[in-house]
């Protein structure tokens, strides 16, 4: 698909800067009315940290002074997670991020999020053991995408998320969006060890940068019209910049999301219980 210049400026406008302050006219609620969100992070605590930095900045725009949000964070044991993950033990994972949530709903938070893709294998499970909504990152995803007019992407992440589905599903079953992702197994294994190796410890190499662009031009080929970024450490290295075709922060995205409901823009619809 050839976009003109104007479309893919706008794609841009949408994807690489979604967080928005005061748009025409808006007037921000009462700060006392702004809704208390939970996160679920540390999976990895350094692509938490820019959830954290965007929600925080976007809330501080809006109201043009140091009005923070009402945040509710739990920062999650990213080895045990690894290691339940390796040993296929998504049962027990989700009973993690159900205690989680039940806890962050305990002290006040009116709905969750998972910090990271991953995670969303078990949102089914986890949004029928709890009794506040889950903002879901296919979601934030999604509705992008359509935004951009655009209905094939292209999906880079943990083998979990390349692999089992989860995403795609969601992406095709709720916004008639196709999902294709690397074709070689070995690129898809190399991807989850920079991912769980390098980029969740905090470790940015050229190489790497480089590797994972090749992926992205890989895909590119097979004609992809934007590439979600599904892992919420690769905006760490890839930016807008660095690619041809539209690009989906899904950290970026998520955070607006996280906003909206903060802000009362937002209602998640109830799609798991």
């Amino acid at each position: 698909m050839r976009l003109s210049l104007l479309q893919y400026f706008s794609i841009i406008a949408i994807t690489a800067f979604p967080l928005t302050g005061e748009s025409a006219g808006e007037q921000p609620i009462p700060a006392s009315q702004m809704k208390p969100l939970g996160l679920i992070g540390g999976t990895s605590w350094h692509s938490s940290v820019e959830y954290y930095r965007y929600i925080n900045q976007a809330v501080n725009d809006l109201y043009g002074n140091e009005t923070n949000p009402p945040l509710l964070l739990y920062n999650l044991n990213q080895q045990q997670m690894h290691t339940l993950q390796l040993q296929n033990h998504w049962e027990e994972i989700a009973g993690t991020y159900s205690d989680a949530s039940s806890r962050l709903q305990s002290i006040g938070a009116q709905a969750v999020l998972f910090a990271a893709n991953t995670p969303y294998k078990v949102y089914a499970d986890v949004s029928r053991r709890i009794g506040i909504p889950i903002l879901h990152i296919a979601d934030a995803t999604g509705i992008a995408i359509q935004k951009a007019g655009l209905t094939q992407v292209g999906l880079i992440g943990t083998t979990y998320t390349m692999e089992d589905g989860f995403m795609q599903d969601w992406l095709r079953e709720h916004y008639r969006i196709n999902v294709v992702v690397p074709r070689s197994a070995a690129a898809r294994q190399e991807l989850q060890r920079i991912i769980q190796k390098e980029l969740g410890m905090g470790i940015f190499k050229p190489e790497t940068k480089r590797y994972v662009l090749r992926q992205i031009e890989e895909l590119e080929g097979q004609g992809i019209q934007g590439i979600i970024l599904g892992c919420t450490e690769f905006p760490l290295i890839i930016s807008q910049s660095d690619v041809r075709v539209p690009v989906f922060d899904t950290t970026r995205l998520h955070a607006q999301m996280a906003v909206d409901f903060i802000l009362g823009r937002h209602i998640p619809p109830e799609r798991a219980k």
